[in-house]
């Protein structure tokens, strides 16, 4: 009656050796390290990188306890642990002033981090301790302000080139194009002609409002923004800056790091773990633009110290030559759809590029009259620019075309990936930011987890008072569900915030709940006469449709949560459901296992240990 088969006992022996292995590794804390990244794109951080750094350090006699080298996507970086934070800082100087000559240009980010203690057996598994949020681990918050106007005048910027190139195509004759405001203004010799460019541009450029203005030497035509098409750009800006934001973290190596939008005009960035703080005010600050333009034919780069062609533009291009360019612009980094890696006819490596049909026009009359000349992709932040490549242009092309001259395949979807990133849609200002200190975080742990463990040897000392064995084999059962749950989050690499620790707690709660529900129901049995062995099978029997229940109801409750929530709500709730679950297979499955392990083996039992049972008289 009650007794598990073997099969039982071996899920229950999984389940506990799979959790506490995966929960092991949020015993062993942190230590502070650096982190070395790449701050131009031109610039690879490699192994070789690693041998250069791992003998500047023994050089100058800092030791680490472990250096290593990872990738995020096509991103590298290096990651050295130290013992205390004085020799943390001592080596962050160090480094950084070995690999950057120039402090004013930076080859490579140095910066302050936290790496696991976890030993190499088991991150080897991928068992590794649980992200923590910003206000258990420290970081920065900033509050993003998106410049709405800038939006609507890159984007007038766009529609202007689009505009005079179907104009052209036409074969209709305009007295210039000009962008005014938040308006795109043609002027034209007469209102019959003004009127013909309306109809023209009525389906192309459909997001604009026209209207013919008569003025004393002709006409003119005004596009203002359509009020709906006026918010899909602002609301496209907002979503496109989420999106470059996501990829420019990449650097900082943060673990789940919070972006998302807040009100119409905001954006919220929170970095746990981040102690350089202006290092990632300068990173998600960023307004890089892209740009291809004709390389010089006859010295495409040359010297740092030579002087280029008069009437060119030169930028740098590696450490130590510079790309020589003409000042006219093909395209820029707005009319890139897709860009991916791939392989040419002869299996070198290579990047296709898609253009939108604008880019694609401009791109066929400029390859067709420059074959067998060199082209360039030019990236500009803060107004300098870096030259990611120079490739011959080998025929006449449109909007889908191949720049080949890549070295590696790896260099290959490094150009890809910065391609698809582009640019900002719209500038950004910070105009709210916070530091979370590492104190400040760890006293927030501190008092978290107290309050979870007075509440568990509360809840332990009743328990075991109350219902004596019973209680006992409870307590076990709640233990049990706090290393499933922290074994979970860890496996998801869910990160825990001072919410996720509230939602723990009312775990333990709804899970020692259950028990109650099991003990109250094996007692009412017992008083109503029934023996032993039958009553803590009717007792586990008539509390699991009360406990599934409830649960289900909660779970519910937990999912709305979790679709609808967001920010630390979200991460309530993402403890809340992994709580429910891992309560209803310890509090029931689990601890029925202790139960009949214990009392099952006797046929004949006089009695069991569940605390004082009360009988009416008479029965």
């Amino acid at each position: 009656m009650n007794r598990y088969p073997l099969w039982k006992y071996l899920v229950i022996g999984v389940a506990l050796a799979i959790g506490f292995l995966y929960a092991l590794p949020n015993i062993f804390g942190e230590a502070p390290a650096v982190q070395i990244s790449a701050a131009k794109p031109t610039i690879k951080v490699d192994l070789t990188t690693q041998s250069r750094i791992e003998t500047l350090l023994n050089e100058s006699g800092i030791k680490n306890t472990g250096i290593f080298y990872e990738r995020t996507g096509n991103v590298g970086s290096i990651k050295i642990r130290f013992e205390n934070t004085d020799t943390q800082l001592k080596a962050r100087d160090l480094v950084n002033q070995k690999l950057n000559a120039d402090p004013k240009e930076p080859n490579y980010i140095v910066a302050l981090n936290l790496l696991s203690n976890t030993p190499n057996w088991l991150s080897s598994i991928n068992a590794l301790p649980m992200p923590l949020g910003l206000d258990l681990r420290g970081g920065v918050y900033f509050l993003l302000q998106v410049d709405m106007q800038g939006a609507v005048q890159k984007k007038l910027t766009s529609l202007a080139t689009d505009i005079r190139g179907q104009l052209r195509d036409k074969g209709i004759r305009h007295q210039g194009i000009e962008r005014a405001g938040d308006a795109i203004t043609i002027r034209f010799g007469s209102t019959s002609e003004a009127d013909t460019a309306r109809s023209t541009l009525a389906g192309p450029q459909a997001e604009l409002e026209w209207l013919i203005e008569k003025v004393a030497d002709g006409a003119k035509l005004v596009g203002r923004f359509k009020a709906s098409a006026l918010k899909e750009v602002q609301e496209n800006a907002v979503k496109q800056n989420i999106i470059t934001l996501n990829k420019r973290v990449n650097e900082l190596a943060v673990k789940e790091p919070v972006i998302q939008q807040q009100g119409s005009e905001r954006i919220v960035v929170q970095l746990p773990g981040v102690q350089d703080t202006a290092r990632a005010k300068d990173i998600i600050g960023r307004t890089a633009t892209l740009e291809s333009r004709l390389a010089d034919p006859v010295a495409s780069t040359i010297g740092l110290n030579e002087t280029p062609p008069p009437g060119t533009d030169v930028f740098r291009f590696g450490e130590n030559r510079l790309g020589v360019f003409k000042k006219s612009v093909i395209f820029t980094g707005d009319r890139i759809t897709d860009a991916s890696a791939g392989f040419d006819q002869n299996q070198r490596p290579s990047v296709n590029i898609s253009l939108d049909a604008a880019g694609g026009r401009v791109m066929q009359e400029v390859t067709r009259e420059n074959i067998g000349k060199p082209m360039g992709m030019i990236l500009f932040e803060k107004g300098k620019g870096e030259v990611l490549t120079i490739a011959t242009i080998q025929g006449e092309f449109g909007s889908k075309f191949q720049i080949t001259g890549q070295p590696t395949t790896e260099s290959a979807n490094d150009l890809a990936l910065l391609l698809r990133a582009g640019s900002l849609a719209a500038p950004m200002e910070i105009i709210e930011e916070r530091t979370i200190g590492p104190s400040l975080g760890l006293e927030n742990i501190e008092k978290g987890f107290k309050s979870l463990i007075y509440g568990f040897a509360a809840i332990a000392i009743f328990m075991i008072a109350y219902y004596l064995l019973f209680g006992f084999f409870s307590v076990i059962a709640l233990g049990v569900n706090i290393v499933l749950l922290i074994s979970l989050l860890s496996m998801l690499q869910a990160t825990l915030s001072l919410p996720g620790i509230a939602a723990m707690a009312l775990a333990i709660g709804m899970a020692i709940d259950s028990n109650v529900l099991i003990n109250e129901r094996i007692r009412e049995e017992l008083r109503n006469g029934a023996a032993p062995q039958t009553a803590i099978a009717i007792g586990f029997d008539k509390a699991w449709a009360t406990i599934l229940d409830s649960n289900i109801t909660t779970l519910i409750a937990g999912i709305a949560l979790l679709a609808f929530g967001s920010g630390p709500v979200k991460g309530f709730a993402v403890v809340h459901c992994l709580g429910i679950l891992t309560s209803m297979f310890s509090a029931v499955f689990f601890a029925r296992g202790i139960v009949n392990l214990w009392y099952g083996r006797k046929k004949k039992l006089p009695s069991i240990s569940i605390g004082q049972v009360w009988r009416p008289e008479g029965k």
